[in-house]
């Protein structure tokens, strides 16, 4: 395994200009949600924008992961689980490789695809990061979960790693791990992401203090968050009156940002479940311009179409969702991916983009938890997920574009 493994790195490395990943990630122990099911999310930070879904069936266990529309080897992941209820995702870490001289790096999307092959459990995870060849060419936090109750941060560099458990209540003592693009293993005030961790922070403590955790808090609640730790602003507390302001404000250092590229919420089971029920909620793009979409292990390997690549390789849903997000910023080359139009994402009349798409996505998680709600008390049924999948390309993109009067 050694051997070949080896080789399809080479491979990687040679064939792909990787992104610089900065990304806003937690992980919730079962003990610490509604419903006692361990969540992990991923807030994507990418230079690749456009993201699609892949179903996988080259490894051990079949597979759903979170791919870059010009990967089209499909050989990294960024997020995904598979049938065994094994989830994990990661956010790139800067701090725990300052001393290190190898040249060998960014596999980390890599080493995720190799996971989702062939685990089934953190234990599983822990083997694989041992045995694989060293050095791993990563430097990253892997958020992992399984169908046995675990869920735990994996800090890990070239050749090591470090556990961080949710379950541990020295470790997480209210259930939680947040985790930006630094590792608290690495060196004090190295790395990035520190003002996003603190934001995120303190969004959980104040969910905390009104009750347990759910996968909805997960997918509003961080991905969307317009809320800033260091200055103290919120700007939802400074909508404009309508969508005819044009004023830009500052945007930077905030949760969402104009590289995120995805946010995805895998939701566990709890232990002696079926593992068919494990369900990863995905936002395709700019997720303050696109909507949430659930997606489960089909026998037959069915997925959305809209979350597929098409003929060009391209997502129709992270897509549409990019053409809405150029509304939200301007063209000109100095001010695009630092201000941000706030009256095109939300103002007073409620006619904001991520307004308009509230109800569009409420439609979807209330039809999604019916569904899973009846599949918990009788079985997952190949079918009804087929059905979902199917009543999502007929409708979801026409619902868009009608609101938004685009052709």
């Amino acid at each position: 395994m050694k051997k070949s493994f080896i080789l399809f790195l080479v491979f990687v490395l040679f064939s792909f200009q990787l992104p610089v990943q900065s990304c806003t990630t937690a992980i919730i122990s079962g003990k610490a949600t509604i419903d006692g099911r361990p969540l992990i999310l991923k807030h994507r930070d990418a230079d690749a924008l456009q993201n699609r879904l892949v179903f996988f069936t080259d490894g051990k266990y079949k597979y759903i992961g979170l791919v870059n529309s010009h990967d089209t080897a499909n050989a990294e992941v960024w997020a995904g689980f598979n049938e065994t209820g094994f989830g994990i995702m990661n956010s790139a870490s800067y701090n725990l490789r300052l001393k290190d001289t190898s040249k060998l790096k960014d596999l980390e999307g890599v080493i995720m695809k190799k996971a989702l092959q062939v685990c089934a459990s953190l234990e599983d995870f822990e083997k694989l990061l041992t045995e694989l060849p060293k050095p791993l060419g990563v430097e990253a936090n892997f958020g992992v979960v399984d169908a046995h109750g675990g869920v735990a941060y994996y800090e890990v560099d070239n050749y090591k790693f470090i556990k961080f458990d949710a379950n541990d209540p020295v470790t997480a003592p209210n259930g939680y791990i947040i985790r930006t693009n630094y590792s608290f293993a690495g060196e004090e005030n190295q790395g990035a992401g520190y003002i996003r961790y603190q934001t995120a922070s303190k969004v959980f403590t104040d969910k905390y203090e009104e009750g347990k955790f759910s996968f909805d808090f997960l997918l509003n609640d961080i991905p969307r968050c317009l809320t800033h730790s260091f200055t103290n602003e919120n700007l939802l507390e400074k909508m404009p009156d309508n969508s005819e302001d044009t004023r830009y404000v500052y945007f930077r250092d905030y949760i969402p940002r104009y590289f995120s590229s995805a946010a995805v919420v895998i939701q566990g089971v709890v232990p002696g479940e079926s593992p068919k029920l494990a369900t990863m909620w995905t936002i395709l793009g700019f997720p303050l311009s696109s909507v949430a979409v659930p997606v489960w292990i089909t026998d037959e390997g069915k997925l959305p179409q809209i979350l597929q690549g098409n003929e060009k390789g391209i997502a129709p849903l992270c897509d549409l969702a990019l053409k809405l997000k150029d509304n939200m910023f301007s063209t000109q080359k100095d001010a695009r991916e630092n201000y941000i139009n706030l009256a095109a994402v939300a103002n007073k009349d409620k006619t904001g983009i991520l307004q308009k798409l509230a109800p569009i996505e409420e439609e979807v998680l209330n039809k999604a938890k019916n569904q899973i709600s009846a599949w918990r008390e009788n079985g997952f049924d190949n079918t009804g997920a087929v059905d979902f999948y199917n009543w999502i390309d007929g409708n979801l993109l026409k619902e868009i574009k009608t609101r938004f009067k685009m052709e």
